[in-house]
């Protein structure tokens, strides 16, 4: 009898190892099978979608961060209730992981309202074609202000960024074209900054354009033409005052009396403007000066005879 008890153990014994062999073999398997099937997916994953334009900036968060806390704290202290964190979070919110061609203006409604502030009266310079000039001019003369000079614009100016629906989410490889797509990140917002900085303005206000360009100073296609002239607010802007400016040397592809100039005159009289249109505003043009002295367009004066 005990030598029956003592098999029947050891046939129980020995089913309860081939038990928990047989379970540890197929948790074994099952681990297998699903970094098998993980591995896969992540092997079909989609890749980013690829476009003509320069990726995401390099440290995007760091260079917003790092423009925001200048523009603050360094440079216009009395924003210091702006909160830079709140700000780059709504400005990653409004492209990471979306298609970079389906943005919308209400993507970026949350920024445009923690970043705007006040634009003091008689300080608003629009321009197109002047990139280079008008900057410099802001530079020495504090008295006026492009939008590039506002935060949001201090913040964006010469970066670029978008998104994809793929992980991480950002795309550091290409950001589509305006041409390949009308709604990305860069266009959505430089039109919505631009909208506001219009409707912003008021007193006296300025717009530097281009005389040498070929096609004309003034073009209905550029964000100035289609965007800011149409929002500024003739109960809240006095005047207009276009300074219309020629490369030293030329060419001296425009002047005020030119076609595009009276086409923008016409624009902003029937939205009753007063406008004064002055040919190279001279202190725009001592500045161009700077890199041209010797040049006969620099003369301050011309011997009498």
């Amino acid at each position: 009898m005990p030598l029956q008890q003592g098999s029947a153990r050891m046939r129980q014994r020995t089913v309860l190892l081939v038990g928990i062999v047989v379970l540890l073999a197929a948790l074994v398997l099952a681990v297998v099978l699903a970094s098998l099937l993980t591995h896969g997916r992540q092997e079909v994953s989609p890749k980013m979608l690829k476009w003509k334009d320069r990726g995401t900036t390099k440290n995007l968060q760091e260079v917003i961060l790092g423009r925001c806390y200048n523009y603050i704290t360094a440079q216009h202290p009395e924003l210091g209730d702006k909160d830079c964190l709140k700000i780059w979070e709504s400005l990653k919110d409004a492209f990471i992981y979306k298609n970079p061609c389906n943005i919308t203006p209400e993507d970026y409604q949350p920024l445009m309202e923690l970043a705007s502030h006040p634009i003091p009266c008689n300080k608003s310079l629009f321009w197109s074609k002047t990139g280079d000039l008008v900057h410099r001019y802001t530079k020495s003369n504090q008295n006026f202000l492009t939008l590039e000079d506002t935060l949001l614009g201090y913040m964006a100016d010469r970066i670029s960024w978008c998104g994809d629906p793929s992980a991480p989410g950002i795309n550091y490889e290409s950001c589509p074209k305006r041409s390949e797509c009308e709604s990305n990140p860069g266009s959505v917002f430089w039109k919505m900054a631009s909208k506001m900085f219009a409707e912003a303005a008021c007193g006296v206000v300025q717009v530097m354009l281009n005389g040498s360009v070929e096609a004309g100073a003034f073009r209905s296609s550029s964000i100035f033409g289609s965007i800011e002239i149409f929002n500024l607010d003739p109960d809240k802007v006095s005047e207009v005052h276009i300074w219309l400016m020629q490369d030293i040397g030329g060419p001296q592809s425009e002047s005020c009396s030119g076609h595009s100039i009276q086409r923008l005159i016409s624009i902003l009289e029937e939205r009753n403007f007063k406008i004064i249109c002055e040919d190279n505003y001279r202190p725009v043009q001592l500045l161009q000066c700077v890199h041209n002295p010797d040049h006969t367009d620099c003369r301050l004066c011309t011997n009498s005879t």
